[in-house]
């Protein structure tokens, strides 16, 4: 792949504040769902939004002027998101507190107290065009876009985080840090809405929020925790355990998929168990999760697991409400032997891909997954991350990340998300939608992907092959350099 050499970010960075809530908020101690209470979702994951200046902002000025001139006339983002924030607590007035998993019971609190939420405003030495709006950016310098705040304590930890950073052309980013244990991609998807809202000058926001985690607590199940698939018959790699990872973004075109899928359908034929149209994430996932299989090497008697995780807010009867920020979904799991994966067609892949969906869809599928959830919890038991047979899917695009969030800058031209803490897992991939960048790409699927070094050669092989399905090499699926890398 070739190197991209670019003019390195430097930051300045102003002290880190807090910023609470714009009126005072109820002090209470709240509880967590059973899907919360995953020591597995114990993280905090960080994404970046990226927002080009405003139109009587030029964007092609020298990165040595002084960005107070180029705002002249604007408020300043900065200001302007913080004052949000201080709005938006007043309405999530959680997230302003501090989340603790408990020692006696194991299980997650959160203490409102209206302590606040650490921001950090920062100012940049380059233009956001020459950083391409963070498309394809590698990782080293989208981590400067967002900070980890370390504070553990005996009191808990900040659950929620915010850096601002201003660039010379007038456009910024905002990096939001968030735990996964508070929010899914959904309820992170919703916080973010809310935030624009309120900075955008509306009293309050659209989507009122919910709290009520107790409408997912599920009682532990009896007996011994039955994983999907027995560890010990997972097919094993000769490229794991390292820790030598690579973070790498494929962008796959809308006709790829649109010619994958007629690939498959014609495939079927007239198998009458494999008939039926297929979705992006069915024919997608599949030829992922074989190209993964294919890349790590994997013993073709060992068992492979896909995973995907499906949302449940309108599966439950009732659904939950529409302003609930909990985590709500459940994982969709699929078993193959890495020979049926591997030299089986790949209709068939798709097709069990798409049975399993409807098996997850089942109420009481669901919630005997909240409750093995609860085994997981009192057994503390945690994924092992390093094994290359199983792999995660998590689908971002119907999440409205990149609708247009207006903070009063009308240019949000990207969000992505950055691997600082949850992304060493190579079990995990993650489709985005593409950037607005470009309108051509309309329709295409990024797909993220963390392997380890050894891996990825051969797995750029396997998703390049898909570019010149049914084609004469005119459309060739072009890896970004090592991108920053789902809820």
């Amino acid at each position: 792949m070739e190197t991209h050499h670019r003019a390195p970010l430097l930051l300045d960075r102003k002290d880190v504040v807090l910023v609470k809530p714009a009126k005072p908020t109820p002090s209470k101690t709240l509880s967590f769902s059973t899907i919360d209470n995953d020591p597995n979702l114990e993280f905090v994951c960080h994404s970046v939004y990226v927002y080009k200046a405003n139109s009587v902002s030029s964007d092609n000025g020298s990165a040595d002027h002084d960005l107070a001139s180029k705002l002249d006339g604007q408020a300043d983002p900065a200001r302007v998101i913080k004052d949000a924030i201080s709005k938006v607590l007043v309405h999530y007035y959680p997230l302003a507190g501090k989340l603790k998993r408990d020692g006696s019971d194991g299980k997650l609190y959160i203490n409102c107290n209206g302590e606040g939420v650490p921001f950090l405003e920062a100012t940049a030495n380059c233009r956001l065009a020459s950083l391409k709006y963070l498309d394809g950016i590698d990782v080293e310098t989208a981590e400067e876009l967002v900070f980890d705040f370390p504070s553990k304590s005996d009191f808990g930890y900040h659950p929620l985080m915010f850096q601002v950073t201003k660039f010379p052309c007038g456009g910024f980013t905002i990096g939001m840090g968030l735990s996964h244990s508070v929010c899914d991609g959904f309820g992170a998807s919703q916080l973010f809405r809310a935030l624009a809202e309120l900075a955008s000058g509306k009293s309050e926001p659209l989507v009122k929020p919910v709290w009520e985690r107790e409408r997912l607590v599920a009682k532990s199940t009896q007996g011994p925790l039955q994983s999907p698939v027995d560890k010990n018959s997972l097919a094993s790699s000769p490229y794991l355990i390292t820790n030598d990872i690579l973070h790498e973004c494929f962008f796959v075109k809308a006709e790829t998929i649109k010619r994958l899928k007629m690939s498959l359908m014609k495939e079927c034929g007239d198998h009458e168990e494999m008939k039926g149209s297929f979705t992006t994430i069915e024919v997608l996932g599949a030829y992922i999760w074989r190209s993964r299989f294919r890349a790590f090497k994997l013993n073709p008697d060992g068992n492979t697991l896909f995973c995907l995780a499906m949302g449940i807010r309108h599966l439950l009867n009732p659904p939950l409400p529409s302003g609930y920020y909990g985590n709500a979904f459940v994982g969709s799991n699929l078993v193959m032997t890495g020979k049926d994966l591997n030299e089986g067609p790949l209709s068939r892949v798709a097709k069990l891909i798409k049975e399993s969906k409807k098996h997850a869809s089942n109420a009481h599928y669901i919630w005997s997954q909240i409750s093995m959830l609860d085994k997981v919890r009192e057994l503390n038991f945690k994924i092992d991350s390093d094994n290359g047979a199983s792999m995660v899917l998590t689908d971002w695009r119907q999440l409205g990340l990149l609708e247009e969030l207006d903070f009063g800058w009308k240019g949000l031209a990207n969000m992505i998300p950055v691997p600082l803490k949850m992304f060493g897992f190579v079990y995990l991939c993650i489709f985005l939608p593409p950037c607005n960048l470009d309108p051509s790409t309309k329709g295409g699927v990024r797909v993220f992907v963390s392997l380890p070094r050894a891996v990825m050669p051969k797995f750029k092989e396997e998703v390049h092959a898909l570019s010149q399905l049914g084609t004469d090499h005119d459309d060739i699926i072009v890896p970004m350099l090592e991108p920053a890398i789902l809820i």
